[in-house]
């Protein structure tokens, strides 16, 4: 089961990534639902900076892990990323972009979307 899938402007949440393929649901999406216990609802850019914060913080997306599928995150990289996790990047100064029309609406119980704006990448995203 999951929420419904809008974005955190109102608007039918868009993809995030398939290459890697990213979202909980493993469908691309930052869709979220009641066993998504991390909020993997942030679709963010990744950056040397953030994944660098990140692996100091004790979670690696940048090493592959082939014993998982996994080929490890690259500055450049779409990936779901957790509500919580992007927030303490912002405030240690080191967040990565985000767009916005692939962030889901949950995230507003934790990020704020001014905050979320700050590093908007989709031009709809950004305040006038």
């Amino acid at each position: 089961m999951k929420e419904p899938s809008v974005n955190v402007l109102g608007l039918p949440l868009q993809p995030c990534s398939t290459a890697p393929m990213t979202g909980f649901f493993r469908n691309g999406c930052c869709d979220t639902g009641p066993m998504d216990r991390g909020l993997h609802t942030v679709c963010a850019v990744m950056t040397a900076e953030f994944l660098a914060l990140s692996k100091y913080l004790g979670n690696d997306l940048s090493t592959p892990r082939p014993e998982y599928g996994f080929a490890g995150l690259k500055p450049g990289d779409r990936w779901c990323l957790c509500a919580g996790r992007f927030l303490q990047a912002h405030e240690e100064g080191a967040a990565p972009q985000v767009n916005l029309a692939a962030t889901h609406a949950i995230t507003l119980q934790v990020v704020p979307l001014e905050v979320l704006q700050t590093y908007a990448t989709d031009p709809a995203g950004k305040p006038e």
